[in-house]
């Protein structure tokens, strides 16, 4: 009875070594298969400016009539930070009129207060003396930024950056607290972001040459 159970047996073992044997071979030519065709595809990668280029026309049509055109760059860099062209406020120019944030709906309407409120301190900052990434920093901390550098050497830097903001926290202390997070790199100068200025600076770097304004001539630009 044992030799006769024998056959089936070694029959089982080699169709499972069989099946194996299958799947293993497989395998090998989907991993061929896919190495493949990951080396004939070509990588797309998704452009971050892709919202704020949208906007470049209109910027540079709004900047012209102020006879600020050749800041257009540094206007888109300005939105690339504040919201990388998303939202109804894509400058974020609802606190320039004194209004909360985001009270902006219109896109365009943003843009049209955004450079309004460029202007000003561009004109402003000429007039202190102060140099251009104290101009960019007042964007994001208001004009009184200005006023403090011109006061302090009229060259702007994240430590006077991180002055002002902590004298503007003790003005209103429940209101600049970064929501009560003390693991936010801000805190405890809470008020607007101390590194603005370089982070803008940055985005001018990347976008310079990279979008068209209406004629589809590349434009590059921006006083750092």
């Amino acid at each position: 009875m044992k030799r006769k159970a024998t056959k089936p047996k070694r029959k089982r073992n080699f169709n499972i070594i069989l099946l194996l044997l299958t799947v293993i071979f497989s395998v090998v030519i989907m991993e061929s298969y896919f190495q493949q065709y990951e080396k004939s595809s070509p990588i797309v990668k998704s452009d971050p400016l892709v919202e704020v280029k949208k906007y470049t026309p209109l910027l540079h049509s709004e900047l012209q009539k102020v006879h600020l055109e050749q800041y257009t760059v540094v206007l888109a860099a300005l939105m690339q930070q504040e919201s990388k062209g998303k939202g109804g406020d894509p400058m974020q120019a609802s606190e320039s009129v004194g209004l909360a944030p985001n009270t902006i709906k219109n896109p365009e309407q943003s843009v049209k207060q955004g450079v309004r409120h460029f202007q000003r301190i561009v004109t402003y900052g000429k007039q202190k003396g102060v140099d251009f990434p104290s101009i960019i920093q007042a964007y994001n901390m208001g004009i009184g930024y200005i006023d403090f550098v011109s006061q302090h050497g009229g060259k702007h830097s994240e430590e006077l950056a991180k002055k002002f903001s902590f004298m503007q926290v003790q003005k209103k202390p429940t209101i600049y607290n970064c929501g009560g997070d003390k693991n936010n790199f801000r805190y405890p100068y809470c008020y607007g972001d101390f590194t603005y200025s370089t982070k803008v600076a940055k985005n001018i770097e990347s976008i310079n040459g990279s979008i068209t304004v209406n004629s589809g001539t590349p434009i590059s630009g921006g006083a750092f």
